[in-house]
């Protein structure tokens, strides 16, 4: 499994490429490299920015054989959503 990086996840959100990854993942689990392919960035630097994902929550990985799979976590999200309900008028639950 790849390295996991401890990250903040609003610095984590912060980034337009983890967000675009994110809203990738939103469809179907990718592997590394369909995720890669979406981008002008390296493998490695792709990697790199899923384990910053994964280090905060938004992303899980499952490994098949020799191959990663990356979904989205979207429990990760609760700590952003709990925030951003702190600014919504009414009591929303």
């Amino acid at each position: 499994m790849p390295k996991e990086v401890k990250t903040d996840i609003w610095g984590a959100l912060a980034d337009s490429t983890r967000r675009e990854v994110l809203l990738l993942l939103r469809s179907r689990p990718h592997t590394a490299g369909e995720l890669a392919d979406q981008f002008e960035l390296t493998a490695a630097t792709v990697s790199h920015h899923l384990a910053i994902l994964r280090g905060c929550g938004l992303v899980r990985v499952e490994r098949r054989a020799q191959t990663l799979i990356y979904s989205l976590a979207t429990e990760g999200l609760e700590e952003v959503f709990a925030f951003l309900r702190l600014f919504v008028r009414g009591k929303r639950k």
